[in-house]
């Protein structure tokens, strides 16, 4: 796949490094679930990574009380170390495994520590700023992907040996 070249004001995710680096992200970032506002924050924080969309990790105090349900799922991460993964649950409707987290991140990503990310697919809809965001393609990656991004992104179609 070629490399899309970014226009002004738009960042390539090949530019991105590997392994990967976390930054502070000062845009409002909001996650709607079953009609509701979750969470709408200021404070996220943003892992780049090489062919990957940036993912917003949240601070979990500024997600809605009760809304994460631990679940049994976990996976491991070479640059961030061991997830675990939460249900997301509003009344009557769950999305399962749908957000995850790092308890305790290597120390490159502790910034991360008590953050949580969301798969924008599971969700009714995810925001950067007023922008909804598409999400990463393939159902492991949680990439957010928005207008100022651009790939091609690993998840598409013929990115398996990437």
């Amino acid at each position: 796949m070629k490399r899309v070249v970014p226009a002004a004001g738009q960042e390539s995710v090949w530019d991105y490094p590997r392994p990967p680096r976390v930054e502070a992200c000062p845009r409002v970032i909001r996650v709607v679930f079953a009609g509701q506002t979750i969470v709408e924050t200021t404070a996220a924080q943003r892992v780049l990574e090489t062919s990957h969309p940036p993912v917003y990790y949240i601070p979990m105090g500024e997600v809605k009380e009760g809304v994460l349900i631990p679940t049994d799922r976990g996976s491991f991460c070479e640059w961030k170390g061991n997830a675990r993964y939460f249900d997301v649950r509003v009344g009557d409707s769950s999305a399962e495994n749908a957000a995850w987290a790092y308890a305790s991140p290597t120390a490159a990503f502790s910034a991360i520590q008590d953050h949580v990310a969301f798969y924008a697919h599971l969700m009714d809809a995810c925001y950067v700023d007023d922008e909804q965001v598409r999400p990463q393609p393939g159902n492991f990656y949680g990439g957010w992907i928005t207008e100022d991004i651009v790939g091609p992104f690993k998840g598409e179609p013929g990115t398996q040996g990437w």
